[in-house]
């Protein structure tokens, strides 16, 4: 797996991960958030290496799946860009004078 790929993946779980399964939700959160290798999680459960790639694998679809649906990231990464395009175009202080205008 690349790593722009595993930090995608990284962030999609954070978002999904209570949608997982229980054995795919506890080795993914090992494997890309506590960076435990795949032998390491298979020693922990005592099962195979392939189980716990398996386990991943599956649970790696099911986060794009989500994600196809429902879209989270992709409105994180859009609010992200728009936001970045107003801190462009303007200075603080004219931000303040716009964010007071709105506020009551």
């Amino acid at each position: 797996m690349e790593l722009e790929d595993f930090f995608e993946t990284s962030i999609l779980l954070q978002y999904y991960k209570n949608l997982l399964s229980e054995k795919q939700k506890k080795y993914m959160i090992e494997h890309f958030e506590e960076d435990y290798s795949l032998s390491e999680i298979a020693n922990k459960y005592s099962i195979s290496r392939q189980a716990v790639y398996e386990n991943i694998k599956r649970g790696i679809k099911v986060l794009y799946e989500y994600e196809e649906k429902l879209k989270f990231r992709n409105k994180e990464k859009r609010i992200k860009n728009e936001l970045q395009k107003i801190n462009n175009k303007y200075n603080i202080i004219e931000l303040e004078e716009i964010i007071n205008e709105f506020s009551v």
